[in-house]
């Protein structure tokens, strides 16, 4: 095993919290009906996906693009007035990890906001490669964007271990066929996901365990 493919949201960092907040907010706005199994659909897919996720619940005629514009917005004044922190152990895995392995990174955010949020939390140079939302077609569940980070730092797929927190993205990264480690935040593993993972952790700190 050579690297490991890293999720950014609910594994890097603590954003998962901050967008529950922005989308319970929105919808209040809105006067929408939000709940936590719409967030946990949409937990891990990047935006053209989500929108589709919104049409199945809203139906067609439903501005999913608007409802994202205005969570952003939330998003970016808390982000502005908060800090985005570090999920616990994140900064001393990734040190611990570095000399031993080929680390990327495979999000379903955008690249421009990866890239401040990291450089922000100041674990951006741990990442040989940052592959995100923005340059695929279809983001988590679909495997292109994990196919894609082990393409970029010159690695097959069953070379590298995914390190997730959604079930999107435990099924992506199955589906490219890495290795698959999740390490829980907002969402507890199924039986089907449990199959999919070679090891389920409360926290990074257990990746010492096994890597």
């Amino acid at each position: 095993m050579k690297g490991i493919i890293f999720d950014m949201d609910g594994v890097i960092l603590d954003s998962e919290t901050i967008s529950d907040r922005t989308w319970m907010e929105a919808a209040k706005e809105k006067n929408l009906e939000v709940n936590i199994e719409l967030i946990n659909a949409c937990r891990g897919s990047n935006k053209n996906d989500t929108i589709e996720i919104f049409k199945k619940h809203f139906g067609n005629n439903f501005d999913g693009e608007g409802f994202l514009t205005r969570t952003s917005e939330l998003f970016h004044q808390i982000e502005e007035n908060e800090g985005i922190p570090l999920m616990h152990y994140a900064k001393e895995i990734l040190e611990y990890l570095k000399s031993r392995y080929t680390l990327a990174l495979a999000s379903s955010t955008r690249g421009e906001t990866v890239e401040r949020q990291l450089r922000t939390a100041g674990v951006i140079d741990f990442f040989e490669t940052r592959t995100t939302g923005d340059m695929v077609v279809h983001s988590k569940p679909n495997p292109e964007i994990y196919l894609m980070a082990c393409k970029s730092v010159g690695l097959k797929p069953e070379e590298c271990y995914a390190v997730e927190d959604s079930l999107n993205g435990i099924k992506s990264a199955y589906a490219a066929g890495l290795k698959t480690i999740m390490v829980v935040d907002k969402i507890q593993p199924t039986e089907e996901i449990r199959k999919m993972c070679i090891a389920v952790f409360d926290s990074l700190e257990g990746l010492k365990s096994i890597l």
